[in-house]
């Protein structure tokens, strides 16, 4: 089952079920009583999911809204906390950027968290912002989404797959020079429309093995990245153990779980992001997230 947030002229953002690829089922018109965001519906947990299926089932015709009519927004448009992202965890992606920057080859002994603000998110073919005064070295990062569910605190590996709701498709754009400016991550991923969600949450009982999907991205066309991520070096299991550990997570919450190798900045010659550029994430069993750059002026001139 795909979950889509959407918007159109007749009312304000609602959930809906994508019936094919190219029709959304309008929830909370075949059904008042659904619940009205998708967080709504993540803290429902498992009976929001069967009143879900019975939309799905009994929708007429009539409310199947073609895509043409509405606008998809990122599943979840306003997360109520930062998202989570696990840094450099293919080995691959590891590997790239060490040779890139001409240092020895370390793996990581644990997940690398970072976050990005909420003010960062963005959905499906919206454009993702680029300021040339703020990074000249806008970067692109394909990775699988964790959505979860019931969450918890403490969460055994055995446990994890109880905590997720389901999975999405994240693009964790990134500030190379930012974040080698202020020798941390947070700033250089957490730029206002640089961290792209959708289109849709796949519930993870459509998803038989998330820790074997294949993703890729382009840019302009160009493949950049193609991986599987069976190749993470820390499962979404492991993922979820080390976080949950002493911090509680809640529904809602989104985990990016780290990109393949591919990026710009490892490439030779380094080949970042410019105005115009048309990036598209595709993820077995999830779908396509599309989003473009757009420069823009976000810092008044002084």
């Amino acid at each position: 089952m795909k979950l889509v947030s959407f918007s159109d002229r007749r009312g304000p953002v609602r959930v809906g079920v994508l019936d094919d690829a190219s029709h959304v089922i309008d929830c909370k018109a075949i059904d008042h009583d659904f619940p009205s965001s998708m967080l709504d519906l993540i803290r429902a947990g498992q009976a929001g999911i069967e009143q879900a299926r019975k939309v799905l089932q009994a929708a007429p015709r009539a409310a199947r809204l073609s895509l043409n009519e509405v606008r998809l927004l990122a599943p979840i448009p306003r997360p109520t906390k930062n998202v989570f992202c696990v840094g450099r965890n293919y080995k691959e992606h590891v590997e790239e950027g060490h040779r890139t920057r001409g240092t020895e080859i370390v793996y990581p002994v644990a997940p690398q968290f970072f976050t990005k603000a909420p003010t960062a998110v963005i959905g499906p073919d919206e454009s993702a912002s680029l300021d040339p005064r703020v990074t000249q070295m806008f970067d692109y990062e394909a990775e699988l989404g964790v959505v979860i569910g019931c969450g918890g605190i403490n969460i055994s590996e055995a446990d994890a797959d109880e905590a997720i709701f389901g999975y999405t498709i994240v693009n964790d754009f990134t500030a190379r020079d930012l974040q080698r400016h202020h020798d941390q991550w947070f700033k250089g991923k957490s730029l206002d429309r640089s961290c792209a969600i959708g289109p849709c949450i796949v519930h993870k009982s459509a998803i038989a093995n998330p820790q074997d999907l294949g993703l890729e991205l382009t840019v302009n066309g160009e493949q950049r990245q193609a991986s599987r991520t069976s190749y993470m070096i820390f499962s979404i299991a492991k993922i979820i153990r080390d976080l949950s550990l002493g911090m509680s997570l809640e529904p809602g919450d989104i985990i990016a779980t780290g990109t393949p190798k591919g990026v710009g900045f490892a490439m030779d010659p380094q080949q970042f992001l410019a105005d115009g550029d048309e990036v598209v994430i595709n993820i077995e069993g999830i779908g396509e997230l599309r989003n473009r750059v757009e420069q823009v002026a976000t810092i008044a001139e002084k």
